[in-house]
């Protein structure tokens, strides 16, 4: 059972469910063109709060050692996924995680390891030594990406807010209450919610969306890029709590693609 943090103001509560460390794996899979970028993946995300009515956010991914022999191994042997009545370990956390998203996103998918693989996959596992890098060839964990952003609900900031900049607010603070909190449901009963994440290299999203029970919706409002980082014009994610995992889908619209499936994972609390 998950306890509220002490101190937790009121208007984190509808949030309250996401708030710990979380760590678990993914699948990426983007299609670029008519060739596709196949990849797994190992995430740790972290929801903390310091008292003020948002939630700290930041995620760290990292690609897993290769095992290039036996990449050339299956390689050899490869056949496709449809054909085949049982996986590795690997296959199928990677078909667990799809379907779970899938699921998750109100798709219909097979829970076995018959699932669909991209038509013209680039996947690192399965080339040649001589063609991967020094990083690729690292008995290391590769770092992959981070994220870092707040997470806070959709309401008009008054007098008793901080801000702008570090000036103090008028008088009490407020929204203090789970009455007052209750006022800012929208006509759906859920919550409307913004969340502003930032990417080192050089992107930062506005997504504006909402919560509702164990189920967060999210799109882009707003993209801003800098002049040096790769195009990246919009995006949708999907986050839900299922049978006490945190399951989550992330579509984006970069290098010149239209919206389109990007990646998704299953995650469980540790702490």
């Amino acid at each position: 059972m998950f306890d509220l943090p002490v101190g937790l103001p009121s208007e984190l509560v509808p949030l309250s469910w996401l708030i710990g460390v979380w760590e678990g794996s993914g699948v990426l899979e983007y299609k670029i063109g008519t060739e596709s970028v196949s990849r797994t993946f190992g995430h740790r995300i972290s929801f903390s709060h310091d008292g003020l009515p948002h939630l700290n956010y930041s995620s760290y991914t990292w690609l897993e050692p290769l095992d290039t022999d036996a990449a050339a191994a299956e390689a050899d042997t490869a056949v496709p996924a449809s054909e085949t009545a049982t996986g590795s370990a690997s296959e199928t956390d990677s078909a667990k995680t799809r379907a779970a998203a899938s699921a998750l996103q109100g798709k219909t998918v097979s829970s076995g390891t018959d699932v669909a693989t991209p038509a013209s996959p680039l996947l690192p596992e399965m080339l040649p030594p001589e063609m991967l890098s020094d990083e690729m060839l690292s008995d290391e964990k590769l770092p992959l990406v981070t994220e870092t952003g707040y997470w806070r609900l959709s309401r008009n900031q008054g007098d008793g807010d901080p801000g702008p900049g570090m000036l103090p607010g008028l008088g009490e603070r407020p929204f203090t209450s789970a009455a007052a909190v209750e006022t800012l449901r929208n006509r759906d009963g859920g919550f409307d919610i913004e969340v502003t994440l930032v990417h080192p290299g050089g992107v930062a999203e506005l997504y504006l969306g909402q919560v509702k029970g164990p189920r967060i919706d999210l799109a882009t409002d707003a993209v801003l890029r800098t002049a040096g980082s790769k195009p990246y014009a919009a995006a949708t994610r999907l986050y839900g709590l299922v049978d006490n995992h945190l399951l989550w889908a992330w579509d984006i619209a970069a290098l010149g693609q239209d919206l389109r499936t990007h990646a998704s994972g299953r995650l469980a609390r540790v702490s």
